[in-house]
């Protein structure tokens, strides 16, 4: 597969490793942060803390975040359309995975402590995605 015009640069897939490791190393960081709280998936009879702290103070899914930050470094590693597909596929699942699972989920096990941390927390950077919020329903 050819790669994506202007962009087989050195420079390039340099910039594109960095960021893949920085990626990884962001996943695992976030993922040891939860602590106790770390699970795959949403188990209904599960309850885990609330986790607001270190990269979940800066947002709501520093997991994802990292996760897609390691999938465009591997798409500038290897710049072509089957990778920039497969980032564009990551970063659509990611989403209806927590608009669709993970919020719903948060939503109903934390109610009004997960809805006051999700209107002062961005989704999955810092202060977009916030939810509203509004006191007087909850």
């Amino acid at each position: 597969m050819p790669p994506l015009p202007g962009t087989d640069r050195p420079l390039v897939q340099a910039a594109g490793t960095v960021l893949a490791l920085a990626g990884v190393a962001a996943t695992l960081a976030a993922q040891t942060s939860m602590g106790a709280s770390w699970r795959i998936g949403v188990a209904e009879s599960e309850t885990t803390a609330l986790v607001t702290t270190g990269a979940f103070a800066l947002a709501r899914n520093p997991i994802f975040t990292a996760m897609v930050a390691t999938a465009a470094g591997l798409t500038a590693m290897v710049p072509n359309a089957i990778s920039l597909a497969a980032l564009l596929l990551a970063v659509v699942s990611i989403e209806v995975q927590v608009r669709a699972v993970e919020e719903p989920y948060l939503l109903r096990v934390h109610g009004p402590a997960y809805r006051r941390y999700a209107a002062r927390v961005g989704r999955f950077l810092p202060g977009i995605g916030r939810l509203p919020y509004d006191a007087r329903t909850w």
